[in-house]
């Protein structure tokens, strides 16, 4: 390897262990934000310069922030951050010929790959909260409790919560607690990925050719994978919560397929402008939406309709 490539790898793993750290100070938007681009060197590493060059970054990276924090820190930087980028972006620039012609790693199975490690993410950081639905429920508690005491009594009209009110939130966010944990993590992966993908491809430094993400699509065991999460996930207690994080990520991989859906029947459609406008926007505002996008991607991956509609003209 060369020397310059080794220089910049250990350069975006700093960069990349200092912006993990400052995620924890400062303002509460401002510490979302850097938390969602910690990623980022690692993946423009990887892309840029190839899957070696992405493994001395993220090495880098860990070891700087077992220096800066500590072990515990350390161990969830790797897991959440430096293992996924380093395996994503491999499989991004993984090919092989096929029939006289270059052939990439699907989409949907590096989309897939990114669920795994967002559920496996979402399963260790519930067992470190408490490892039994009590410990688990007493810790929320007390944050919600925190919270009411500290944050909200701050705010001029706040309603008056009281105990019932503060077991109420609290087994409202138990319940959706795997769920937001998996789809962070599964968002963060998929962000940076298709950020430093965009970023090299101006840049001149892709190593492989954009995909067209409209015929993006995921292998059928992904189907089986978020069924049974699902099913699992009404079991109650710990072992539910452990499926429901595996259920969020799958269940935002088959929204993208939705996604991706409209984006392919909707090509060289007049209104194509209005209709994508609206569904981000209402994807935002409007839970339900990526709700109906995560059932439009599980029928297509089951019966492939979306091959009855027009024929591809621009990848978008």
């Amino acid at each position: 390897m060369q020397s310059k490539i080794f220089i910049l790898a250990i350069g975006a793993g700093l960069i990349s262990a200092v912006v993990f750290a400052s995620a924890t100070t400062g303002a509460f938007l401002l510490r979302i934000i850097l938390f969602l681009l910690t990623p980022l060197p690692l993946y423009l590493t990887g892309l840029g310069l190839g899957p070696v060059a992405a493994a001395i970054a993220a090495i880098t990276a860990t070891a700087a922030v077992l220096l800066i924090a500590n072990p515990l820190a350390g161990e969830v930087y790797a897991i959440s951050t430096a293992l996924p980028a380093v395996v994503c972006t491999r499989l991004a620039l993984l090919s092989r010929d096929f029939d006289g012609e270059r052939e990439w790693y699907p989409v949907g199975r590096i989309a897939v790959t990114a669920a795994i490690f967002s559920a496996i993410f979402a399963m260790l950081a519930l067992m470190l909260m408490g490892g039994d639905m009590e410990t688990l429920t007493k810790l929320l508690r007390t944050v919600v409790e925190s919270f009411v005491k500290t944050e909200l009594s701050r705010v001029p009209g706040a309603p008056e919560i009281g105990p019932a009110e503060i077991d109420s939130i609290t087994r409202s966010t138990v319940s959706s607690l795997p769920w937001a944990l998996g789809l962070l993590s599964m968002g963060t992966i998929l962000l940076n990925l298709w950020l430093s993908g965009r970023i090299t491809l101006a840049s001149g430094r892709l190593q492989r050719p954009w995909p067209d993400l409209a015929a993006f699509s995921l292998p059928g065991t992904a189907v089986f994978a978020l069924l049974i999460a699902i099913a699992l996930s009404f079991v109650g207690d710990m072992p539910g919560l452990l499926a429901a994080a595996v259920a969020a990520p799958f269940t935002l991989a088959f929204a993208l397929v939705g996604l991706a859906v409209v984006h392919a029947l909707t090509r060289g459609s007049p209104w194509r402008a209005f209709i994508l406008t609206a569904l981000y926007t209402g994807v935002l505002f409007v839970p339900y939406i990526g709700l109906l996008l995560a059932i439009t991607g599980l029928a297509e991956t089951v019966f492939h309709y979306r091959a009855a509609g027009r024929p591809p003209e621009t990848p978008t």
